[in-house]
C-alpha cells in the first residue's frame, strides 16, 4: 500500500467519485499507519470569557458584557473547574476565549488592567500556569489568532495550542457569508498564527468547519493550505473535521447542516492527503458517529465527564463508556491521550514544566496510564 499522501489532482478526482472507493481507501490507510487504537482526551472546558470582537454568523458562544455576570472567569472559579476535572480523571484543561475582547470592550480592558494584565492572552497564560502547577491538568488554549510572542508565552504552561482554520477561502468573508463580520477569521491571519506556532515549536491543533457555504474545491484548498504549513514545520498534530450546527437566533439559523455523506468524504480525503495526521470528528455533533471510524479518523477529540461543550451547548458529549462501546464495536481499542499526542511528547515541543507533569501520568506508549 502506498503510504504517501495523494496529490491535489487525485484528491479532486476522488472528491467527486465513488463513495465506496474513497472511504475504503482511507480506512485501509488509517489501519496501515495508525493501527486500531482510537484516542480521545478527557478534559474540562474552561470558558475564560464569552466576550469577542467578532460576530460570526453561526455563533452563540459570544456574549455582550451586559449578558454576563463577570467579564472574565475569576481564578477561583477556574481552579474549581480544574479540580472537579482532576477528580473525574481528566488530564486536559481547555482554555477557551473570544477573539481579543479588550480591543472592543472597555469593560474587558478595565477588568484586565485592574488585575495587572495587558491582554486576555496574558491572563490565560497566568491561569494556565496556575492550573498546571496547582492542579496538575495540562492546559490547551484556543483563544483566536496569536502572535509569535504570545505563543511563546503560552508554550511555557500549555501542552498544545489550537486554532481552527475553518476554511482557506476569503470568499467566506464576503457580504452575507459566514465570516462577513468576523475579521479575525480571514484565512491569512489564521495561517499566520499556524506559521508562528511552527516557529515556536508548539504542537498545534487546527481544522475545518464544514457546511458554512464552502465548496468542495475550497475544502480541498483548505486541506492543502494546512498541509503546506505542516510540511514546513512538522508541528500540526491534529486536523478536526467539524460540522456546522445551525443555532437559533443567529443569521445562519436556517442554514442546513452538512450531509453526513459530505462529512465522511471530507474525513476520507483528509486521511488520503495526509496519511500520518491525527484526524478527528466530534462525536457530540454527529448522530451515529461510529461511521467516521470507517472513513479514517483515529481520534474523537476532547470529551468531558464534567463540563458541557460551551461552543455547542445543545450537543452533549457522549458518555465515555458509550463512546467505548461504539469504538470497540467497530473493532478498535479506545485509549485516553493527553492534549498533546504521543509523537509530540518531546523536549522540542514541550517546556520542562509541562513535560514533568506528563511524565507522571504517561505509559510506555505516551498515553494516559489507566485510561
Amino acid at each position: 500500500m502506498l503510504l504517501s499522501g495523494i496529490g491535489m489532482d487525485e484528491a479532486r478526482m476522488l472528491a467527486y467519485g465513488s463513495d465506496h472507493e474513497l472511504i475504503h481507501r482511507a480506512s485501509m490507510l488509517r489501519d496501515a499507519i495508525k493501527g486500531r487504537v482510537v484516542t480521545y482526551s478527557r478534559k474540562v472546558f474552561i470558558p475564560v470569557t464569552y466576550l469577542c470582537r467578532d460576530h460570526c454568523s453561526y455563533c452563540t458562544y459570544r456574549k455582550e458584557p451586559s449578558d454576563v455576570d463577570e467579564v472574565m472567569l475569576k481564578p477561583e472559579h477556574i481552579l474549581a473547574i480544574a479540580e472537579q476535572g482532576r477528580r473525574a480523571g481528566c488530564t486536559e484543561a481547555l482554555f477557551m476565549a473570544g477573539e481579543r475582547p479588550e480591543q472592543r470592550y472597555a469593560e474587558a480592558r478595565a477588568w484586565l488592567r485592574e488585575r495587572g494584565y495587558a491582554s486576555t492572552i496574558e491572563y490565560i497564560a497566568d491561569m494556565s500556569r496556575m492550573v498546571l502547577e496547582r492542579v496538575g491538568l495540562l492546559p490547551h488554549t484556543n483563544a483566536g489568532n496569536l502572535t509569535l510572542d504570545e505563543i511563546s508565552m503560552l508554550r511555557e504552561y500549555n501542552a498544545s495550542i489550537g486554532l481552527m482554520l475553518e476554511n482557506a477561502s476569503a470568499r467566506l468573508m464576503g457580504r452575507g457569508m459566514a465570516h462577513e463580520h468576523a475579521p479575525s477569521k480571514h484565512p491569512s491571519l489564521r495561517l499566520s498564527t499556524m506559521e508562528s506556532a511552527g516557529k515556536a515549536r508548539v504542537a498545534f491543533t487546527t481544522g475545518l468547519l464544514i457546511g458554512i457555504g464552502e465548496s468542495m474545491d475550497e475544502v480541498l484548498d483548505s486541506l492543502e493550505a494546512i498541509m503546506h504549513v505542516h510540511k514546513r514545520y512538522g508541528h500540526i498534530q491534529e486536523i478536526i473535521v467539524q460540522n456546522f450546527n445551525p443555532k437559533p437566533h443567529t443569521p445562519m439559523a436556517g442554514h442546513p447542516r452538512p450531509e453526513r455523506r459530505y462529512m465522511l468524504r471530507i474525513v476520507a480525503l483528509a486521511r488520503l492527503m495526509m496519511p500520518y495526521m491525527n484526524i478527528q470528528a466530534p462525536p457530540n455533533l454527529n448522530p451515529a458517529f461510529g461511521a467516521f471510524l470507517d472513513a479514517g479518523i483515529n481520534d474523537w477529540g476532547g470529551i468531558s465527564p464534567v463540563t458541557i461543550d460551551h461552543v455547542n451547548p445543545e450537543a452533549p458529549w457522549p458518555e465515555i463508556e458509550h463512546l467505548r462501546r461504539i469504538t470497540e464495536g467497530k473493532g478498535f481499542r479506545l485509549r485516553a491521550r493527553f492534549p498533546v499526542y504521543p509523537e509530540y511528547i518531546r523536549d522540542e515541543y514541550l517546556s520542562s514544566r509541562v513535560m514533568e507533569v506528563i511524565n507522571r501520568m504517561r505509559d510506555e506508549h505516551g498515553l494516559v496510564k489507566g485510561y
